[in-house]
């Protein structure tokens, strides 16, 4: 079974959505169940790694914090735009040296910066391992490489390394 069907979850849920999204028939389903088989032997064979987590109980605390910074960094982009973009500070660039090496944290912290109006994850060296930001309101630097580090990638080491 696992053989054929390698991420049964993943399967399920695409034949699910492909229902909803275009209607119960025959036809449907039997392309459905076609389309759901052939993405999970696509997902088999790019072989993802497993992430470990260590500490379950740190979840909750980051996910708060990313909706209350997400909350935050809402009104602060609807402050900048309604009062004209007049302000202290200037769109640039943050490169933030990160201690965090495994993939999906670092896939996460990638959804937390992207999905927080005012910042976007441009691109990441592995090898250095420095990342590098896009901030809308750029006033200090180092305020933005101590917001990273200390809120998000101190949490993300302890749920993952």
């Amino acid at each position: 079974m696992t053989r054929l069907l390698p991420y049964p979850l993943l399967a399920l849920s695409l034949l699910v959505m492909w229902l909803l999204l275009n209607g119960i028939s025959a036809g449907h389903v039997v392309l459905g169940v076609i389309v759901a088989l052939a993405a999970s032997r696509l997902m088999a064979a790019l072989q993802p790694e497993k992430p470990s987590l260590k500490r379950w109980s740190r979840i909750p605390r980051l996910v708060l914090l990313v909706m209350a910074d997400i909350a935050r960094s809402n009104i602060a982009v609807a402050h900048i735009i309604l009062r004209g973009g007049h302000g202290k500070g200037v769109a640039g660039f943050v490169v933030i040296p990160l201690e965090l090496r495994d993939r999906t944290a670092l896939a996460i912290l990638a959804c937390i910066i992207s999905s927080t109006p005012g910042t976007a994850w441009v691109e990441y060296h592995p090898g250095s391992g420095r990342l590098r930001i896009h901030v809308l309101d750029l006033v200090e630097e180092q305020y933005w490489i101590d917001q990273i580090k200390r809120r998000y990638e101190s949490l993300l080491l302890e749920i993952f390394e």
